[in-house]
């Protein structure tokens, strides 16, 4: 029996209960987060690219971590999900160019980090873990039933967390 396994794109989310891998590629300074309900073995990966949503209209939702938190914590609500049971855990942010003149546009991946921080905080939702910054684009994997995440780096040594 083959374990599902499910691809999330930028600006994308995907959820499997039970058992299955979500897989999401090319983390710079885009940041993935693993949401995980133990008890359900319900578990999600969102991959978001910029801090906050500023659009009006037709925006689409899980590019941003704002308003991406807000709809996969509503569908995971859906599917039964408690807030208290529910943990996350993030990889990405990564300054991935040097800009001259030290624009704030350079940093993207810090603005993701700090963003993200604010907003489980806010939404009181647990961070158990994180590899973030730095200058490598990562691949990350998340195993639903385990909760468990897995951080390829180009180079690297895999990351279990």
């Amino acid at each position: 029996m083959s374990e599902q396994k499910l691809t999330v794109g930028i600006a994308d989310m995907k959820m499997l209960k039970g058992e299955g891998i979500l897989v999401t590629y090319a983390l710079g300074s885009c940041i993935g987060l693993c949401f995980h309900d133990p008890r359900l073995r319900l578990g999600a990966l969102l991959h978001i690219m910029l801090p906050l949503n500023m659009e009006t209209g037709r925006a689409h939702p899980l590019k941003y971590a704002d308003t991406g938190i807000k709809e996969t914590l509503k569908q995971l609500e859906a599917k039964g999900a408690s807030r208290s049971r529910l943990t996350v855990k993030i990889a990405g942010g990564a300054k991935m160019f040097e800009i001259a003149g030290g624009s704030g546009l350079g940093n993207i991946g810090q603005r993701n980090i700090e963003s993200v921080h604010a907003i489980l905080k806010r939404e009181n939702i647990r961070l158990l873990a994180e590899d973030v910054g730095g200058k490598v684009a990562r691949t990350l994997l998340f195993d639903v039933a385990s909760g468990q995440g897995c951080i390829r780096s180009y180079g690297q040594k895999d990351i279990i967390f």
